[in-house]
């Protein structure tokens, strides 16, 4: 294939990421291709983190995203882990700071191979969550799924972590709710101008809690690292937890939990996996790919 640059497929605690060496290239991975990619089972994703020469001194990468369905996404805890884990196997470096649309992040990786991500400061005023109407009060805003007298789903926390996300408190675990059926309601709903991540969370004690989500763009997921930080935030935001807590992802297939610290700072700093699975090219514009040769799979 010509045009083609290499792609390794990974999982943040099995968020599935495509990891793009877009560097030395003016162009960007297209919408098309994202879709063309996902469509394969074999490349199906939640994101793409196109990796491009760093724009702004002092950063090591720019990290263009995209969702599974073509769109833009701002922000990726867990894909950014994936970044971090192939560029330190790369160059042997542990420190890195990215820049992206949502802003720069910086990531270190520790000596038991778990990534630190900081992700930044929480944003909690409505407009610039954003949402659609004026609430003084965003820990706890007037939304629901279900009947008047006797919802499923009210009342969610909202914020933003560089993308918006509403959380939804339930009382048992989130695997037990039809997240598959209200997801795409609740992520279109008008009050979310630019969409939203929905997360259902569950306080497991002052120091853990229990999640699912359903991503903007990319539907349900095996994980979320931005809507851990932000089911993080906001549990801590209305008293149900302390600043630090383990978020144990529900429907993630790998039980270790993610470690999120809101620091007196202000940032947010999550601590997590991240797994190389395989490696191959792709022609960024078509999204034609195959796999490394040395892996013995023939080129699709």
């Amino acid at each position: 294939m010509s045009n083609t640059v290499e792609f390794a497929k990974m999982n943040g605690l099995g968020n599935k990421i495509l990891v793009v060496d877009m560097r030395g290239r003016t162009g960007k991975v297209t919408p098309q291709a994202a879709i063309a990619l996902n469509a394969d089972a074999e490349t199906q994703f939640d994101q793409i983190m196109a990796i491009h020469d760093p724009k702004a001194e002092g950063t090591d990468a720019y990290i263009d995203i995209l969702n599974s369905d073509g769109t833009k996404a701002q922000a990726c805890g867990n894909g950014t882990r994936c970044v971090v884990q192939a560029l330190a196997a790369e160059t042997g470096k542990k420190a890195f700071t990215f820049q992206t649309v949502a802003g720069i992040l910086n990531a270190v990786e520790h000596e038991d191979g778990t990534i630190s991500v900081d992700m930044g400061r929480p944003v909690f005023e409505w407009n610039r969550i954003p949402l659609a109407e004026e609430f003084h009060d965003t820990s706890r805003i007037e939304l629901q799924i279900g009947p008047i007298d006797n919802p499923v789903l009210h009342s969610p926390s909202a914020m933003s972590m560089g993308n918006p996300h509403a959380i939804f408190w339930v009382d048992r675990d989130p695997m037990s709710f039809d997240l598959e059926r209200f997801g795409p309601l609740l992520e279109n709903h008008p009050i979310f101008p630019e969409k939203a991540n929905i997360t259902l969370a569950q306080v497991i004690s002052d120091s853990a809690l229990r999640t699912r989500t359903w991503e903007r763009g990319a539907g349900l997921t095996l994980a979320c690292g931005s809507a851990a930080c932000a089911s993080a935030v906001s549990a801590a935001r209305t008293g149900r937890t302390g600043r630090r807590v383990t978020i144990d992802v529900a429907s993630s297939p790998i039980r270790q939990p993610l470690t999120i610290n809101w620091r007196e700072d202000d940032h947010v700093v999550m601590t997590g996996p991240a797994e190389w699975e395989w490696s191959g090219i792709v022609d960024p514009s078509t999204g034609t790919w195959s796999r490394d040769a040395t892996l013995g799979a023939q080129a699709r």
